[in-house]
């Protein structure tokens, strides 16, 4: 939607909210897509928010709110009585009503399950006892299987029966155990005489994954093997539920977004949901932190006072030598946390990127060493160029090798890898890269004098 088509369903909402809306402007909205909807949303007030949800049908509702991030959605359920969110969750898909139950406090959680259709309310508590972050988390109950003699014109009159208009699916083969034994590729279901049993045509090799697994083995199998669909089994291989591919795109936008901001020493959640204060309490320990160590390398330059009194040209190239090394550093960083939330990086076979990194460390250190060397040469002297230069390649050496191998021992330790980089990982690097290159120019002091 481009921005000019979004002011206009801005303004056709804004209307709809306060009664003034014209035929055109209710005929805009009421086609408007949920997404687009829910972006325009987000910038009318509480009070417009709420007029809007409760001018829209149970369905139309429930295709709106998982579109909502989560401060959002709990300010609009807060405004709500139980029996309104009970009546719109029930319009829901139950993994996206099992998310928004989540979110609220446990006594109105329970007193909205209560008020929802049975089956419904039984479908999200059972999601809901999966561990978070988890493939049960983000499976449909709703799936589409025959038994092994179903022939395919049963099978395409059960799909007509059943299948979700929302969904994409898949058509799975159960045993009379509802253990699953097979998938039957669309290609095939259509193309197939309708006397076929669906065992017949089935592929028996099917990718599937369990409820306990994690979202993003999830996301790295859906994206490996090109899948739209994927089931989800349990212990005894018995078909519980599928996840399909957008609900995969959804949690590799939000791990992306966590890795992002916690490599800046934040949180993505307290953008929406914390005030001021509590963000910066939040914070203050990751500053507090950094702070501590970049004092260290103020007593290291204290340290050597003596040598920058003699040869005050040194303080022009220490910024340059921490600047390069810790770009370096947080450049290894990003991409082996990357390498490991993808799968490309694996714990234990170390030694593969940070091979690859010793040479790439070695190729980026030589030419910045070559580079600042030229230019210290011209400024002072051969020996203050050996200096800059033998500084700056040991530096962005060790910025790499400490850039590749903290995030893996961080992994291999159980802790989250990009918690531990960015701002620790700098401030590390500041302090070995002010060291190194004092301790050179002081050991060669005698012929930079």
């Amino acid at each position: 939607m481009s921005d000019q088509d979004q002011n206009r369903l801005l303004e056709a909402t804004r209307n709809v909210a306060r009664g003034k809306a014209a035929a055109h402007e209710q005929a805009m909205f009421e086609s408007a897509h949920p997404a687009d909807l829910a972006a325009v949303l987000r910038q009318l007030p509480l009070a417009d928010q709420v007029a809007i949800l409760r001018a829209l049908s149970r369905e139309r509702a429930g295709e709106l709110i998982p579109e909502l991030d989560d401060h959002a959605l709990l300010e609009l359920v807060r405004m709500l009585d139980e029996v309104e969110v009970s009546r719109i969750l029930d319009e829901m898909p139950a993994e996206h009503a099992a998310d928004v139950v989540e979110e609220l406090p446990a006594e109105q959680a329970e007193k909205i399950l209560g008020l929802m259709q049975e089956d419904k309310s039984e479908e999200v508590q059972e999601i809901l006892e999966y561990p978070e972050h988890s493939a049960g988390r983000l499976m449909s109950p709703d799936f589409v299987a025959v038994r092994p003699d179903a022939t395919i014109e049963q099978a395409i009159k059960h799909i007509r029966d059943s299948v979700s208009a929302e969904r994409a699916f898949e058509l799975y083969v159960v045993d009379d155990h509802h253990h699953l034994v097979g998938v039957v590729p669309l290609r095939r279901l259509l193309t197939a005489d309708p006397t076929t049993l669906a065992f017949a045509i089935r592929d028996e090799n099917v990718i599937s994954v369990t409820p306990e697994m994690d979202q993003e083995e999830v996301a790295r199998i859906v994206a490996k093997y090109d899948l739209v669909a994927l089931p989800v089994v349990d212990k005894r291989n018995r078909l519980v539920g599928t996840i399909t591919v957008d609900d995969v795109v959804d949690i590799v936008h939000e791990e992306a977004s966590e890795d992002i901001f916690r490599m800046a020493g934040s949180d993505a959640a307290e953008l929406e949901r914390r005030s001021p204060r509590q963000v910066a309490l939040l914070r203050l320990p990751w500053v507090l932190a950094t702070l501590v160590i970049e004092l260290l390398a103020g007593l290291v330059i204290h340290y050597f006072d003596q040598t920058l009194s003699k040869v005050i040209l040194l303080a022009s190239f220490m910024p340059v030598i921490q600047a390069i090394s810790g770009n370096t550093g947080l450049q290894s960083v990003t991409m082996v946390v990357r390498g490991l939330a993808t799968g490309q990086v694996r714990v234990g076979e170390w030694w593969e990127p940070l091979r690859r990194q010793v040479e790439t460390s070695s190729i980026l250190g030589g030419i910045c060493a070559l580079t600042v060397g030229l230019v210290g040469w011209l400024w002072h002297s051969a020996a203050f160029a050996c200096v800059v230069a033998l500084s700056m390649f040991i530096s962005v050496n060790l910025s790499g090798f400490a850039g590749t191998m903290i995030p893996m021992l961080s992994k291999s330790l159980g802790f989250d890898p990009a918690i531990t980089a960015g701002p620790f990982e700098t401030a590390f690097q500041d302090v070995l890269g002010v060291t190194i290159f004092l301790s050179l120019a002081t050991a060669l002091l005698r012929w930079l004098t």
